[in-house]
Protein backbone atom coordinates (compact mmCIF):
# COMPACT_ATOMS: atom_id res chain seq x y z
CA UNK A 1 0.00 0.00 0.00
CA UNK A 2 0.93 3.51 -0.45
CA UNK A 3 0.47 5.00 3.05
CA UNK A 4 1.76 8.35 4.29
CA UNK A 5 1.97 9.26 7.77
CA UNK A 6 1.41 12.70 9.07
CA UNK A 7 3.40 13.86 12.03
CA UNK A 8 3.29 16.91 15.14
CA UNK A 9 6.17 18.67 14.27
CA UNK A 10 7.39 20.05 17.97
CA UNK A 11 9.29 16.56 17.74
CA UNK A 12 11.22 14.98 15.25
CA UNK A 13 10.60 11.32 14.27
CA UNK A 14 12.06 9.70 16.68
CA UNK A 15 12.24 12.44 19.24
CA UNK A 16 15.89 12.86 20.45
CA UNK A 17 14.57 12.72 24.13
CA UNK A 18 10.73 13.30 25.59
CA UNK A 19 8.18 12.59 22.76
CA UNK A 20 5.39 9.26 23.08
CA UNK A 21 3.63 9.93 20.17
CA UNK A 22 6.79 10.67 17.45
CA UNK A 23 8.07 7.39 19.06
CA UNK A 24 5.08 5.36 18.69
CA UNK A 25 4.86 6.84 14.75
CA UNK A 26 8.50 5.99 14.20
CA UNK A 27 7.79 2.35 15.10
CA UNK A 28 5.04 2.15 13.00
CA UNK A 29 6.87 3.75 9.80
CA UNK A 30 9.68 1.38 10.08
CA UNK A 31 7.56 -1.57 10.80
CA UNK A 32 4.97 -0.65 7.91
CA UNK A 33 8.40 -0.40 5.54
CA UNK A 34 10.26 -3.47 6.51
CA UNK A 35 6.65 -5.36 5.61
CA UNK A 36 7.21 -3.65 2.17
CA UNK A 37 4.92 -0.67 2.27
CA UNK A 38 5.38 2.71 0.36
CA UNK A 39 5.50 5.27 2.88
CA UNK A 40 5.86 8.51 2.87
CA UNK A 41 6.29 10.43 6.21
CA UNK A 42 5.44 13.88 6.35
CA UNK A 43 7.34 15.49 8.99
CA UNK A 44 10.51 17.84 10.54
CA UNK A 45 13.66 17.98 8.54
CA UNK A 46 15.59 16.37 11.26
CA UNK A 47 13.95 13.12 11.34
CA UNK A 48 15.34 9.93 10.51
CA UNK A 49 13.75 7.45 9.29
CA UNK A 50 13.31 4.62 6.12
CA UNK A 51 10.19 5.96 4.70
CA UNK A 52 10.23 8.39 2.11
CA UNK A 53 10.42 11.92 4.64
CA UNK A 54 8.44 14.93 2.97
CA UNK A 55 10.23 17.48 5.27
CA UNK A 56 7.91 20.33 6.51
CA UNK A 57 10.25 22.32 8.56
CA UNK A 58 14.18 22.09 8.96
CA UNK A 59 14.38 20.68 12.50
CA UNK A 60 11.98 20.05 15.34
CA UNK A 61 10.05 23.38 16.11
CA UNK A 62 10.62 22.80 20.20
CA UNK A 63 14.37 22.86 19.35
CA UNK A 64 13.81 25.98 17.24
CA UNK A 65 14.19 28.98 19.07
CA UNK A 66 13.28 31.07 16.39
CA UNK A 67 9.75 29.78 15.69
CA UNK A 68 7.76 32.23 17.64
CA UNK A 69 3.84 30.14 15.76
CA UNK A 70 4.22 26.69 15.20
CA UNK A 71 0.87 26.72 14.09
CA UNK A 72 1.53 28.29 10.89
CA UNK A 73 3.97 25.31 10.03
CA UNK A 74 1.31 23.22 10.57
CA UNK A 75 -1.06 24.75 8.91
CA UNK A 76 1.16 24.58 5.65
CA UNK A 77 1.74 21.11 6.03
CA UNK A 78 -2.09 20.16 5.92
CA UNK A 79 -2.42 22.28 2.68
CA UNK A 80 0.68 20.23 1.00
CA UNK A 81 -0.50 16.21 2.50
CA UNK A 82 -4.28 17.26 0.75
CA UNK A 83 -2.30 18.43 -2.49
CA UNK A 84 -0.82 15.72 -2.61
CA UNK A 85 -3.47 12.95 -1.61
CA UNK A 86 -3.68 11.08 -4.76
CA UNK A 87 -0.31 9.98 -3.91
CA UNK A 88 -1.60 7.50 -1.78
CA UNK A 89 -3.91 4.62 -0.56
CA UNK A 90 -4.54 5.89 2.78
CA UNK A 91 -3.77 9.11 5.11
CA UNK A 92 -2.64 8.30 8.44
CA UNK A 93 -2.91 11.67 10.53
CA UNK A 94 -1.04 11.99 14.44
CA UNK A 95 -2.04 15.40 15.06
CA UNK A 96 -5.00 15.88 17.09
CA UNK A 97 -8.17 17.49 15.55
CA UNK A 98 -5.64 19.99 13.30
CA UNK A 99 -6.16 18.56 10.27
CA UNK A 100 -10.11 18.01 10.49
CA UNK A 101 -11.53 20.63 8.50
CA UNK A 102 -9.11 19.70 5.60
CA UNK A 103 -9.52 16.23 5.72
CA UNK A 104 -13.10 17.02 4.86
CA UNK A 105 -12.06 17.56 1.82
CA UNK A 106 -10.46 14.75 0.63
CA UNK A 107 -10.96 12.18 -1.47
CA UNK A 108 -8.70 9.10 -0.42
CA UNK A 109 -9.64 7.36 2.64
CA UNK A 110 -7.51 8.66 5.87
CA UNK A 111 -8.02 7.82 9.73
CA UNK A 112 -6.52 9.68 12.76
CA UNK A 113 -4.90 8.64 15.99
CA UNK A 114 -6.04 10.27 19.30
CA UNK A 115 -3.17 9.98 21.03
CA UNK A 116 -3.86 12.77 24.31
CA UNK A 117 -6.24 12.96 26.89
CA UNK A 118 -9.78 13.23 25.52
CA UNK A 119 -11.74 14.91 29.22
CA UNK A 120 -11.03 18.21 28.24
CA UNK A 121 -14.26 20.23 27.90
CA UNK A 122 -13.40 22.01 24.69
CA UNK A 123 -13.07 18.87 22.96
CA UNK A 124 -16.63 18.02 23.11
CA UNK A 125 -18.07 20.64 20.38
CA UNK A 126 -15.45 19.44 17.93
CA UNK A 127 -16.32 15.87 17.85
CA UNK A 128 -19.71 17.16 17.90
CA UNK A 129 -19.15 19.14 14.34
CA UNK A 130 -16.68 16.55 13.43
CA UNK A 131 -17.92 13.27 13.99
CA UNK A 132 -17.85 12.10 10.38
CA UNK A 133 -13.54 11.90 11.06
CA UNK A 134 -12.61 8.20 11.29
CA UNK A 135 -10.21 8.03 14.99
CA UNK A 136 -8.64 5.56 16.61
CA UNK A 137 -8.02 5.74 20.05
CA UNK A 138 -5.11 4.08 22.16
CA UNK A 139 -6.82 2.73 24.78
CA UNK A 140 -10.51 1.73 25.49
CA UNK A 141 -10.46 4.44 28.19
CA UNK A 142 -9.10 6.88 26.30
CA UNK A 143 -12.31 7.24 24.26
CA UNK A 144 -14.90 6.75 27.13
CA UNK A 145 -15.24 11.15 27.25
CA UNK A 146 -16.35 11.21 23.72
CA UNK A 147 -18.56 8.65 22.33
CA UNK A 148 -19.92 10.73 19.44
CA UNK A 149 -17.02 10.18 17.89
CA UNK A 150 -16.40 8.19 14.95
CA UNK A 151 -14.46 5.27 16.30
CA UNK A 152 -13.26 2.54 14.23
CA UNK A 153 -10.74 0.76 17.09
CA UNK A 154 -8.40 0.69 19.59
CA UNK A 155 -4.87 -0.07 19.03
CA UNK A 156 -2.43 -0.50 21.47
CA UNK A 157 0.65 0.84 21.10
CA UNK A 158 3.37 -1.11 19.62
CA UNK A 159 7.50 -1.24 20.90
CA UNK A 160 10.44 -3.64 18.10
CA UNK A 161 10.96 -6.39 20.48
CA UNK A 162 14.82 -6.03 19.85
CA UNK A 163 14.90 -2.14 20.59
CA UNK A 164 14.85 -3.36 24.52
CA UNK A 165 16.39 -5.56 26.31
CA UNK A 166 15.34 -8.82 29.02
CA UNK A 167 17.32 -8.15 32.12
CA UNK A 168 16.75 -11.15 34.83
CA UNK A 169 18.74 -9.58 37.45
CA UNK A 170 18.02 -6.24 38.46
CA UNK A 171 20.07 -3.43 39.98
CA UNK A 172 17.53 -3.12 42.96
CA UNK A 173 16.24 0.71 42.87
CA UNK A 174 12.81 1.95 41.48
CA UNK A 175 12.81 3.83 38.63
CA UNK A 176 10.31 6.82 37.28
CA UNK A 177 10.57 7.52 33.56
CA UNK A 178 8.14 10.15 32.09
CA UNK A 179 7.87 14.30 32.87
CA UNK A 180 7.36 16.07 36.19
CA UNK A 181 4.19 17.18 36.34
CA UNK A 182 1.24 17.21 38.77
CA UNK A 183 -0.47 14.39 37.12
CA UNK A 184 2.37 12.33 36.91
CA UNK A 185 2.89 12.23 40.90
CA UNK A 186 6.46 11.86 41.36
CA UNK A 187 6.32 12.94 45.05
CA UNK A 188 3.85 9.50 45.48
CA UNK A 189 6.99 7.67 44.05
CA UNK A 190 9.45 9.15 46.47
CA UNK A 191 7.27 8.28 49.51
CA UNK A 192 6.76 4.53 48.05
CA UNK A 193 11.00 4.64 47.57
CA UNK A 194 10.94 6.33 51.13
CA UNK A 195 8.28 3.66 52.75
CA UNK A 196 10.44 1.00 51.96
CA UNK A 197 13.88 2.19 51.90
CA UNK A 198 14.86 1.49 48.64
CA UNK A 199 16.77 4.00 45.94
CA UNK A 200 14.61 5.95 43.46
CA UNK A 201 16.42 6.92 40.25
CA UNK A 202 14.14 9.88 38.47
CA UNK A 203 14.28 10.15 34.73
CA UNK A 204 11.97 12.76 33.73
CA UNK A 205 11.82 15.89 31.66
CA UNK A 206 10.81 19.18 33.20
CA UNK A 207 8.39 20.89 30.39
CA UNK A 208 8.51 24.95 30.83
CA UNK A 209 5.12 24.96 31.76
CA UNK A 210 5.44 22.24 35.09
CA UNK A 211 8.84 24.30 36.23
CA UNK A 212 7.26 26.28 38.83
CA UNK A 213 5.50 22.94 39.97
CA UNK A 214 8.83 20.98 39.78
CA UNK A 215 10.92 24.20 41.57
CA UNK A 216 8.52 24.76 44.49
CA UNK A 217 7.01 21.03 45.11
CA UNK A 218 8.81 18.52 43.53
CA UNK A 219 12.74 20.03 43.88
CA UNK A 220 12.81 20.21 47.86
CA UNK A 221 12.24 16.23 47.68
CA UNK A 222 14.75 15.32 45.64
CA UNK A 223 17.97 16.42 48.37
CA UNK A 224 17.34 12.91 49.87
CA UNK A 225 19.73 9.82 49.98
CA UNK A 226 17.67 7.34 48.66
CA UNK A 227 16.85 9.62 45.91
CA UNK A 228 18.60 10.30 42.30
CA UNK A 229 17.17 12.64 39.51
CA UNK A 230 18.79 12.06 36.71
CA UNK A 231 16.49 14.10 33.96
CA UNK A 232 15.65 13.35 30.71
CA UNK A 233 17.29 10.51 28.87
CA UNK A 234 16.89 9.09 25.76
CA UNK A 235 15.69 6.07 24.02
CA UNK A 236 19.52 4.74 23.75
CA UNK A 237 19.70 4.56 27.68
CA UNK A 238 16.11 3.30 28.44
CA UNK A 239 17.16 -0.43 28.32
CA UNK A 240 19.62 -0.42 31.01
CA UNK A 241 18.12 2.05 33.24
CA UNK A 242 14.53 -0.02 33.01
CA UNK A 243 16.20 -2.84 32.90
CA UNK A 244 18.10 -2.51 35.81
CA UNK A 245 15.11 -1.50 38.19
CA UNK A 246 13.62 -3.71 40.46
CA UNK A 247 10.40 -2.14 39.23
CA UNK A 248 8.89 1.15 37.67
CA UNK A 249 6.70 3.44 39.59
CA UNK A 250 3.81 4.81 37.89
CA UNK A 251 1.36 6.20 40.28
CA UNK A 252 -0.48 8.42 38.22
CA UNK A 253 -2.90 10.85 39.19
CA UNK A 254 -5.39 10.94 35.63
CA UNK A 255 -7.24 9.74 32.82
CA UNK A 256 -3.23 8.19 31.16
CA UNK A 257 -4.64 7.41 27.68
CA UNK A 258 -1.98 4.61 26.99
CA UNK A 259 1.57 5.15 28.85
CA UNK A 260 3.96 4.37 26.62
CA UNK A 261 6.65 3.68 29.51
CA UNK A 262 4.66 1.03 31.34
CA UNK A 263 5.03 -1.66 27.91
CA UNK A 264 8.67 -0.35 27.70
CA UNK A 265 9.44 -1.51 31.37
CA UNK A 266 7.82 -4.58 30.51
CA UNK A 267 10.40 -5.46 27.23
CA UNK A 268 12.89 -5.23 30.10
CA UNK A 269 11.21 -7.99 31.94
CA UNK A 270 10.71 -5.17 34.45
CA UNK A 271 7.35 -5.26 36.16
CA UNK A 272 4.81 -2.17 37.35
CA UNK A 273 3.31 -0.87 39.64
CA UNK A 274 0.37 1.43 38.79
CA UNK A 275 -2.49 3.32 40.60
CA UNK A 276 -5.86 2.60 38.55
CA UNK A 277 -6.51 5.02 35.60
CA UNK A 278 -7.53 5.63 32.30
CA UNK A 279 -5.50 2.73 30.35
CA UNK A 280 -3.66 1.09 33.47
CA UNK A 281 -5.91 -1.74 33.97
CA UNK A 282 -5.82 -2.42 30.11
CA UNK A 283 -2.07 -2.42 29.83
CA UNK A 284 -1.00 -4.05 32.96
CA UNK A 285 -2.26 -7.75 34.15
CA UNK A 286 -2.50 -8.00 38.18
CA UNK A 287 -0.25 -9.66 39.78
CA UNK A 288 1.90 -11.54 36.66
CA UNK A 289 3.18 -7.71 34.96
CA UNK A 290 2.52 -5.25 37.94
CA UNK A 291 0.38 -4.57 40.26
CA UNK A 292 -2.51 -2.09 40.11
CA UNK A 293 -3.27 -0.13 43.24
CA UNK A 294 -6.11 2.83 44.52
CA UNK A 295 -4.11 3.86 47.55
CA UNK A 296 -0.73 4.74 48.53
CA UNK A 297 -0.75 1.84 51.60
CA UNK A 298 -1.67 -0.51 48.35
CA UNK A 299 1.28 1.35 46.43
CA UNK A 300 4.00 0.66 48.67
CA UNK A 301 2.55 -2.64 49.62
CA UNK A 302 2.71 -3.51 45.98
CA UNK A 303 6.05 -2.46 45.49
CA UNK A 304 7.08 -4.24 48.13
CA UNK A 305 6.33 -7.36 46.67
CA UNK A 306 7.64 -6.98 42.97
CA UNK A 307 10.09 -9.62 43.64
CA UNK A 308 7.56 -12.39 43.76
CA UNK A 309 6.52 -11.74 40.42
CA UNK A 310 8.99 -13.47 37.31
CA UNK A 311 10.60 -11.21 34.97
CA UNK A 312 10.52 -13.64 31.96
CA UNK A 313 6.76 -14.06 31.76
CA UNK A 314 6.41 -9.98 32.44
CA UNK A 315 8.90 -10.05 28.70
CA UNK A 316 6.60 -12.97 27.47
CA UNK A 317 3.83 -10.90 27.62
CA UNK A 318 5.30 -7.61 26.51
CA UNK A 319 6.24 -10.14 23.14
CA UNK A 320 2.78 -10.91 23.27
CA UNK A 321 0.56 -7.99 23.47
CA UNK A 322 2.79 -5.12 22.67
CA UNK A 323 5.30 -5.76 19.74
CA UNK A 324 5.33 -3.38 17.07
CA UNK A 325 4.73 -5.40 14.50
CA UNK A 326 1.05 -6.31 16.01
CA UNK A 327 0.55 -2.87 16.15
CA UNK A 328 1.42 -2.14 12.31
CA UNK A 329 -0.35 -5.54 11.62
CA UNK A 330 -3.35 -3.90 13.39
CA UNK A 331 -3.41 -0.87 11.25
CA UNK A 332 -2.67 -2.40 8.18
CA UNK A 333 -6.04 -4.75 8.80
CA UNK A 334 -7.81 -0.23 9.67
CA UNK A 335 -6.06 0.62 6.28
CA UNK A 336 -7.39 -2.23 4.06
CA UNK A 337 -11.17 -1.83 5.61
CA UNK A 338 -11.31 1.92 4.70
CA UNK A 339 -9.38 1.39 1.38
CA UNK A 340 -12.23 -1.52 0.17
CA UNK A 341 -15.08 0.62 1.65
CA UNK A 342 -14.23 3.22 -0.28
CA UNK A 343 -13.50 1.31 -3.81
CA UNK A 344 -16.95 -0.37 -3.39
CA UNK A 345 -18.60 3.24 -2.52
CA UNK A 346 -19.66 1.55 0.95
CA UNK A 347 -16.94 4.76 2.26
CA UNK A 348 -18.51 8.09 1.10
CA UNK A 349 -15.89 10.91 1.23
CA UNK A 350 -15.93 13.18 4.63
CA UNK A 351 -17.34 16.07 2.62
CA UNK A 352 -20.53 13.63 2.06
CA UNK A 353 -20.18 11.80 5.29
CA UNK A 354 -21.02 15.80 6.82
CA UNK A 355 -23.28 16.50 4.41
Amino acid sequence: MRIAQVSPLYESVPPRLYGGTERILHYLTEELVRMGHDVTLFASGDSATSANLRAQCERALRLDDTCRDPLARHFVMMEQVAAWEHDFDVIHFHTDYLHFPIARRLGVPHLTTLHGRLDLRELGPIYDEFNDMPVVSISNAQREPLPQARWLATVYHGVPSSLLHFNARPAGYFAFVGRISPEKRVDRAIEIAQALGVPLKIAAKVDKADREYFEEEIAPLLDHPLVEFIGEIGEAEKSVFMGGARALLFPIDWPEPFGLVMIEAMACGTPVVAFRHGSVPEVLEEGVTGFIVDSMQAAIEAAGRVGDLDRSRVRAEFERRFAADRMAKDYLELYAELAARKSDGALPSSAEAAA
